[in-house]
């Protein structure tokens, strides 16, 4: 999985910080040299600015270019954020901007598979290969099955409530 931007102190220390203009501060949680292309904006004489713009572009492709600095739309942060669903990684935030509070903090999907275990808990294995085990000791009145509409949202205190074709809901956690 592709990160949104990842940028090593090696390189910040790599690009000389000499050749690019002092600006106000970087932005913070940017990388290095996307803050150097920013940068190039406040030098006003126009080749300069052109030759910083030059540079900058050059460092940021190269960094793109090693992986340095990875780059991701919206759609790709989503999915990303969508297969991470029900797992407590935090350093996925990044993917959370642009995204509606309903979207970050809750998941539609569809049923792929649905069995029970040995202690006559569901397993719900969604279209997108997740795995949820229900914790609750809740009935369902109508068997999950294959096809079947899935909301699963956060509840309180960081545990996940899944809703199945309109049922009440039942406790969850992932597995997979």
């Amino acid at each position: 999985m592709r990160l949104r931007v990842i940028a090593s102190i090696g390189l910040a220390a790599s690009l000389g910080q000499a050749a690019w203009p002092a600006v106000a501060g970087p932005a913070p949680g940017r990388a290095a040299v996307l803050n150097a292309l920013s940068a190039c904006r406040a030098v006003t004489e126009s080749a300069a600015r052109l030759d910083c713009y030059d540079k900058a572009e050059a460092a940021f492709e190269q960094a793109e270019a090693t992986g340095e600095v990875v780059i991701v739309d919206r759609a790709q942060a989503r999915a990303a954020r969508r297969q991470a669903f029900g797992f407590n990684l935090s350093a996925l935030s990044m993917f959370d901007r642009g995204m509606s509070g309903d979207e970050a903090t809750s998941l539609n999907a569809t049923v792929a598979e649905a069995y029970r275990n040995g202690d006559g808990k569901w397993i719900i294995v969604l279209d997108d290969g997740a795995h949820w085990r229900q914790i609750d000791d809740a009935d369902l009145s109508r068997a999950p099955h294959q096809g079947s509409a899935v909301r699963i949202r956060h509840a309180s205190l960081g545990s996940f409530v899944m809703n199945i074709d309109g049922q009440p809901y039942i406790r969850v956690h992932r597995d997979e």
